[in-house]
């Protein structure tokens, strides 16, 4: 059994673990919404306000700005309101880059207060010093749901305000990177929180699936794969350490990947007080032909714990992770699961069993929701009875 972590301050151990245990509930920690009754703006080719950047401008505090479905090639924007909403309407709304940027850096340019962005598609940024974003995200609460990034430099990538928090809801990011091994789908600066459920990442071109420097990590519930034809390095990084929980989530190295490891923690050295990872239920899958590395702990964590996963091919071991709290993970044969990564109904009794029950702080952290393709959640019934992301679910 795993011993439960033991906080060093009671009261900061308190307010991370009430943010923790509602991620677990399945609801959403509290997010921006316009005024009852404030101001809507509406863009569109047939609106009075045509572009995107017209509104931006535009915008107050506590408002919401509605866009038309449609393609708006370089309509850049920057966005400093404080409790704004930003959503598509009618359809899928792409921004397009078509070569724009805003202050060279992205297609959108997010420095506010609490601002939420919903059903939008980014694609195609690309800037001279080859760090061109989908959003750049420099300061605030950003919260990206129902959203799409492709074939950007980086699909999201985050400044180093310590007191900035990104929340990832339902998204998917694919075939972004500058190809340069320092461009990613999602890259997170030295901010206070990061939160990611029910996204789909995969095919980054050369970078990282995702790469957070975050102090802490809520990687839950996601799907993060190379697939047959990617070019990944990791698949899910952790450079500076920090708080990791890990849980749920379904990663796969591809054969052609360009790095041994799927998943590190540490390799730049430790620059938080606390560092601590957490690899929880989740089905991880190493498709490289040799000499695969699951999981690469550097010297110095303040906690490794690995339970409770499904293992296909590669190595998880003291060699790669150093001391750490390993049990109840089965190794399985690639053969076992069908495409979508979940075991083949014959093969289900190879995962069930006494689940070891991990606590961090006093939160549990037994799984309550499964990924669903290309994304989303739904509510798992199980709770982690079953090895792996995917148990028994409420519409198996």
């Amino acid at each position: 059994m795993i011993a439960a972590g033991v906080g060093t301050a009671v009261n900061m151990a308190r307010k991370w673990s009430v943010g923790l245990a509602v991620m677990l509930a399945g609801l959403p920690l509290p997010l921006a919404a316009a005024r009852p009754g404030g101001q809507v703006i509406r863009v569109g080719p047939h609106e009075a306000v045509r572009s995107v950047a017209a509104a931006a401008a535009r915008i107050k505090d506590g408002g919401v700005v509605e866009i038309r479905a449609g393609d708006y090639p370089a309509d850049v924007a920057v966005w400093t309101g404080d409790r704004i909403v930003v959503r598509g309407i009618g359809g899928r709304v792409r921004m397009i880059a078509a070569g724009a940027s805003a202050e060279r850096k992205a297609i959108w340019v997010v420095r506010g207060g609490a601002v939420r962005i919903e059903n939008i598609e980014f694609s195609g940024a690309r800037v001279a010093d080859h760090n061109g974003a989908g959003i750049r995200f420099e300061r605030g609460r950003l919260t990206v749901r129902d959203c799409a990034f492709f074939d950007n430099e980086n699909g999201i990538l985050a400044g180093n305000d310590g007191a900035a928090e990104l929340v990832i809801e339902n998204s998917e990011f694919g075939h972004n990177g500058a190809g340069d091994g320092l461009s990613h789908n999602l890259y997170v600066g030295r901010i206070r929180k990061l939160t990611v459920t029910g996204s789909y990442f995969h095919h980054a071109r050369v970078g990282h699936l995702l790469k957070s420097r975050a102090a802490e990590n809520h990687v839950m519930y996601n799907r993060l794969t190379d697939e047959a034809d990617g070019r990944a390095s990791y698949e899910l990084e952790f450079p500076d350490g920090g708080l990791a929980y890990v849980v749920g989530n379904v990663v796969e190295q591809g054969p052609d990947t360009e790095n041994r490891q799927m998943i590190s923690f540490g390799a730049e050295g430790y620059l938080w007080p606390r560092n601590r990872l957490f690899l929880v239920n989740n089905t991880l899958v190493d498709d490289r032909p040799f000499g695969g590395v699951m999981l690469q702990v550097a010297k110095g964590a303040d906690r490794i714990v690995a339970v409770n996963n499904l293992l296909a091919g590669g190595e998880l071991s003291p060699e790669s992770t150093g001391p750490g709290e390993f049990a109840g993970n089965v190794r399985i044969e690639r053969s076992a699961l069908a495409a979508d990564y979940r075991l083949d109904g014959r093969q289900r009794t190879v995962a069930a069993g006494s689940p070891v029950v991990v606590e961090a702080d006093g939160v549990d952290l037994r799984p309550v929701r499964e990924y669903v393709h290309p994304h989303g959640l739904r509510r798992r019934l199980d709770q982690g009875s079953q090895k792996g992301a995917f148990g028994g679910s409420a519409s198996d």
